[in-house]
């Protein structure tokens, strides 16, 4: 019998991002994510309920409502200037500029338009406002270790520029 995803167990899966309304693939992973089932995760709870008792290959889709995870969308995160106010660097739409408030906060705007005339950034996260399908395939389930139980996902080492090797503690 296959292993199913349960608790404590290792998941690595591909996932893409589908607009519900249009049917376009919004974000789609290069590279396979790994969590440990029923530790802190990344994912939306919503999606790990979806994924229990599941087996390798199986493929799920959830659906999501963007507002309720990211919150809805704040137009006054919304700003347009003249282009000739914007750097050379940031003048391409998907370039993401990190911008800080009068109190240091750090927020991320991604250039969503832009013409001869004007730039727009936007600040709210891209899926906001939308109703959208994560389609998950699983790719591996086996047992956790320790280290991976505690972490809450895989445990990678990692070479240092000396040669030395990292482990996430």
């Amino acid at each position: 019998m296959s292993e199913l995803i349960q608790d404590n167990k290792f998941v690595e899966l591909s996932y893409k991002v589908i607009d519900q309304k249009s049917g376009d693939t919004l974000v789609e992973v290069e590279f396979p994510i790994g969590y440990v089932h029923g530790q802190d995760s990344t994912l939306d709870e919503s999606v790990t309920m979806e994924l229990e008792g599941k087996k390798v290959g199986d493929i799920v889709e959830v659906p999501i409502d963007g507002n309720l995870i990211f919150g809805p969308r704040d137009e006054a995160l919304v700003f347009t200037d003249n282009i000739d106010n914007v750097p050379e660097s940031y003048r391409e739409v998907g370039t993401t500029i990190t911008m800080e408030s009068e109190k240091g906060e750090q927020h991320n705007f991604i250039v969503t338009r832009m013409n001869e005339e004007s730039l727009t950034v936007d600040g709210n996260n891209p899926l906001c406002g939308r109703l959208v399908i994560f389609k998950l395939e699983v790719l591996t389930i086996r047992d956790a270790t320790v280290d991976e139980v505690e972490a809450g996902g895989a445990i990678i080492d990692e070479p240092d520029v000396d040669g030395t090797i990292k482990v996430p503690i």
